[in-house]
């Protein structure tokens, strides 16, 4: 077997820190060909779908992939920009803003890159990044806010997958959720909050997260429970009584049963309780994406309009707000204990001061 190495890796260079996010992936191209090799992939994990292998591959080579990638790269078309994938953009402004956060506190030391679990840029192309960049140590950081097997855990697998063949393995240390952790929940809070300063306080808020199978509950996912907790604390701080608001979860996929209760089976049945001014937040998502933009924001709007709702609004996604940054940095800072970089405030100054030099010398 041949292992991974760094031609780039130099003896005399110094050791740095790596940290690298990950998000879950996104086509190449909002075409059919680039959709079927994207679902290729991201189907065809088992942590995805947990199904017989044999079965499953008849199912997604037989019926999906013939079907699926010309329907979903229609909608992609109508997310996609002049920068590409709103979720891929958005990670790179996340990552790009995380570097420099980090940069205040620890000067060079820490470098960021980032990756998609399923398409490009790969994780093994982000851990190879960190490894030239002279990373020893490295956290790995998913930006999904609650576990879930088929999202952190699928992560880890192909982290692991990866460092299988490497020649020189790092010092090690993966972050499975932060669906509690202060910073983060604050980001979300004061996120609602400046929102309602504009357009003012629903009759309830609706908030909305990914869907997993119910079977994935039952043998022992701590995702539903915590998606409820994130949305308590959420709910908790703004002052809501369990009447203002409601957990749900959407993109539901086939034909069994998930977690419920549905967010598109709710919008259409909120008018008819009498509630028919309500905002929807997806606090599960830590970049806007398709599933934001035009699931939540487009296609959800009209079946809760449809049904005899007045008003409908979607409060975006964290993406690159300052305060979403300083809760990934403090996650960050969180899992550098014992690894020697500095926390005081004046040799933070003083490494930022070199940096700046530096990058000025450079340029």
């Amino acid at each position: 077997m041949r292992f991974t190495g760094s031609p780039k890796f130099s003896h005399q260079q110094t050791d740095r820190i790596g940290v690298l996010i990950t998000n879950l992936g996104t086509p190449d191209a909002p075409t059919t060909p680039a959709l079927r090799k994207y679902l290729r992939e991201f189907l065809s994990d088992p942590r995805v779908v947990e199904v017989p292998r044999a079965l499953w591959w008849l199912i997604l080579n037989g019926i999906i992939l013939r079907i699926r990638p010309k329907r979903s790269a229609a909608a992609y078309k109508t997310v996609w920009t002049e920068r590409g994938s709103p979720l891929l953009f958005h990670t790179h402004d996340q990552q790009q803003a995380l570097q420099a956060k980090l940069a205040e506190r620890y000067g060079d030391d820490v470098v960021v890159k980032y990756a998609m679990r399923y398409g490009n840029p790969s994780l093994a192309s982000g851990l190879q990044e960190l490894f030239d960049a002279g990373a020893r140590k490295i956290i790995v950081l998913p930006l999904y806010p609650q576990y879930s097997a088929a999202t952190s855990g699928s992560t880890f697998d192909a982290v692991s997958a990866d460092f299988v063949k490497r020649r020189w393995l790092p010092d090690f240390r993966f972050v499975s959720h932060y669906h509690d952790h202060p910073a983060y929940i604050a980001a979300v809070v004061s996120s609602i909050q400046r929102f309602w300063e504009t357009h003012g306080k629903p009759q309830k808020l609706v908030l909305s997260y990914h869907g997993v199978p119910l079977k994935y509950l039952h043998n022992g996912d701590p995702y539903h429970c915590e998606c409820h907790k994130t949305s308590r604390l959420i709910a908790e701080q703004l002052g809501l009584e369990k009447d203002q608001y409601v957990t749900t979860f959407q993109s539901r996929f086939g034909r069994e049963e998930w977690l419920q209760p549905y967010t598109d089976a709710t919008l259409k049945a909120l008018p008819g309780q009498g509630i028919k001014n309500i905002q929807v937040v997806c606090p599960g998502f830590s970049a806007d994406c398709l599933e934001t933009i035009e699931e939540i924001g487009e296609e959800n709007r009209e079946y809760f309009m449809e049904a005899g709702g007045s008003d409908y609004a979607y409060i975006p996604a964290l993406n690159a707000e300052p305060l979403h940054i300083d809760a990934l940095a403090q996650i960050v800072q969180d899992n550098l204990h014992g690894w020697g970089v500095e926390h005081d405030e004046p040799q933070r100054a003083q490494r930022a001061k070199d940096l700046e030099v530096k990058h000025e010398q450079k340029s």
